[in-house]
């Protein structure tokens, strides 16, 4: 059991720098080809603000100084070229800034 377990781990640390590299190598591949499936991309959100209240109730306003936010990304799993992954900053721009 135990040398099952030994093997499962040792398999799993493998496959992510595998799977980083195929990654780098599609983002670098379509970056050089620049072709319309273009691995950069802009993600533009609105910027929500949760204030809370009295009674621990939170109110929910959009940024009156900046009511639109954008952050440059990238498609793929994991982060290149200094750019988050896009599917990061869409699950990140779903949450409220808490006052």
């Amino acid at each position: 059991m135990r040398i099952h377990l030994i093997r499962t781990l040792y398999a799993l640390l493998m496959l992510l720098p595998v799977a980083y590299g195929y990654d780098y190598a599609s983002v670098r591949h379509r970056a050089n080809a620049q072709k319309p499936g273009d691995p950069f991309d802009v993600v533009t959100y609105p910027h929500l603000l949760a204030i809370p209240q009295k009674g621990n109730k939170v109110e929910y306003a959009l940024d009156a100084q900046s009511p639109m936010e954008s952050d440059p990304c990238v498609h793929s799993l994991f982060p290149h070229y200094g750019y988050t992954p896009c599917w990061y900053i869409v699950r990140k721009s779903k949450s409220p800034t808490q006052m």
